[in-house]
């Protein structure tokens, strides 16, 4: 069974930074993309920022400039960097993988997303 652990939130003051770390374990399958969410209070979870097997990063607008995604494959461990961060910063974040898994020898495969439980980061002055 696959399990993702988060770690690294925490309480920060405007302008601070944090780094959060996603730990998984028990895969059996080729993890493709991983990726951090957030969710605040009252709001809909969103995709901050995610990372290809190949290296290539995607990251919200709001976070451009300011959050560093990066994995190391060998450790099966996702970071996130978050500098300056601001108040809409705040809710939890999540890590989530995607594991590949190929079925047969033509190649078919199918594709499942795991999900932590989350790290509670909360900017506030």
């Amino acid at each position: 069974q696959v399990q993702l652990v988060e770690s690294g939130g925490g309480l920060v003051q405007p302008g601070g930074s944090l780094t959060l770390s996603c730990v998984i374990s028990g895969s059996r399958g080729r993890i493709n993309t991983m990726g951090w969410y957030r969710q605040a209070p009252g709001k809909e979870r969103e995709l901050v920022a995610d990372i290809t097997s190949g290296g290539s990063t995607n990251y919200a607008d709001s976070v451009k400039g300011r959050f560093t995604i990066s994995r190391d494959n060998a450790a099966n461990t996702l970071y996130l960097v978050m500098n300056n961060l601001k108040l809409q910063d705040t809710g939890v974040y999540y890590c989530k993988v995607d594991v590949r898994t190929i079925v047969n020898v033509e190649g078919a495969y199918y594709d499942r997303d795991y999900w932590g439980k989350g790290t509670l980061v909360t900017v506030s002055s």
